[in-house]
């Protein structure tokens, strides 16, 4: 039963996540006068489908609950002469086409701040400051001269900005001795050496702890909920950068990644620490696809987005047959990266 429950959580978390940001594509091709074929939600085979009264577009359901797509006239490579030429979405204009395909992005980044908002008025803003909340007696935390109240400056070098962006640093810093330079309550800054200890949690894996946790301090207010709620949104932007550099230079691997499976888990996860946990992973998600897509890489929006620069600078458009092979491999790629992660994600479950 628990698993039917976390399943429906499952559809309905990704179809909402989808939605909104195929919305926005959807909104903005049908404001520039784009001819829409179809607007689809989900993958693969369909599930069922219908059409409104004086509308061209025709809106699918489809089986698979990952993904969606809106499928818009001049897109294709070989025009569709059924299609009268200014509502083909090569006869808009280049700020017409830039906010069609930007617009998904848009959406995610406008759910997941509204998410959040929410979640501060509900349940209080935590403070986003990399501030010592709390060190534990005897750990490596206190002998390194740790203390309650003191806030992050840098590890290892690296200027702290965010307790998200703490978190992660200390993740890619493994097993290794942490350079920490803290600023006590008294105003002195001082660097801190901290080796984390070998233990082995719950589930009998072997992880490094430090010994100290972030301040959990909440505050309640509407300034307060709405500055948590664009704080935590580009905090959360930053944290993915980077993990996008840790992947390229090695620093994380690429087994850290979830994929469907991995995602399933965490909203069974998400779902047991109760609703607002489940909500905010919501607006995580939302802004994590909104990145995703951001990037400049074929089958990407950011990739679409690359070449309308292109085209920009040039001054004429790059060849609808080149673009599209392009693309074509880069969603081979992606196919294929999504397959190992799944299989990493499976391998976890298992473990």
């Amino acid at each position: 039963m628990n698993f039917i429950i976390t399943l429906i959580e499952f559809i309905i978390i990704l179809g909402v996540t989808v939605l909104i940001h195929e919305a926005g594509h959807f909104y903005f091709a049908k404001k520039a006068g784009i001819y829409v074929y179809e607007f689809s939600i989900g993958m693969g085979p369909k599930l069922f489908s219908w059409k409104r009264k004086n509308d061209e577009t025709e809106y699918f359901i489809r089986w698979i609950p990952i993904g969606g797509y809106v499928q818009m006239a001049g897109e294709e490579i070989e025009p569709d002469e059924n299609i009268p030429k200014e509502k083909r979405m090569q006869s808009k204009t280049w700020f017409q086409k830039f906010m069609t395909v930007i617009a998904g992005v848009m959406m995610n980044f406008i759910l997941a701040i509204v998410l959040l908002f929410i979640i501060a008025l509900v349940a209080g803003s935590q403070s986003l400051t990399p501030t010592i909340g709390e060190v534990e007696k005897n750990s490596p935390a206190e002998s390194a001269g740790l203390e309650k109240g003191d806030q992050i400056l840098s590890i290892n070098g690296k200027d702290i900005i965010t307790s998200d962006q703490f978190v992660l640093e200390i993740q890619v810093n493994g097993k290794k001795t942490a350079k920490i330079e803290v600023e006590h309550k008294n105003g002195e800054q001082e660097l801190l050496s901290v080796k984390p200890e070998k233990i082995k949690d719950e589930d009998g894996n072997t992880i490094y702890q430090y010994g100290m946790a972030l301040d959990g301090t909440r505050e309640h207010g509407l300034l307060a909920s709405l500055k948590y709620a664009f704080g935590k949104t580009f905090s959360l932007l930053h944290q993915m950068v980077l993990i996008i550099f840790y992947l390229c230079t090695g620093a994380l691997s690429l087994n850290n990644l979830a994929g469907p499976v991995g995602i399933f888990s965490l909203v069974g996860e998400s779902a047991a620490a109760g609703f607002i946990n489940l909500v905010y992973l919501v607006a995580y998600l939302s802004i994590n696809v909104g990145f995703i897509n951001l990037l400049p890489l074929p089958a990407f929006d950011g990739g679409r987005i690359l070449f309308m620069i292109i085209e920009k600078i040039k001054g004429s458009p790059v060849s609808p047959r080149i673009e599209n092979w392009i693309h074509s491999i880069g969603f081979i790629l992606l196919m294929l990266l999504m397959i190992f992660v799944t299989y990493n994600d499976i391998l976890r479950l298992f473990s």
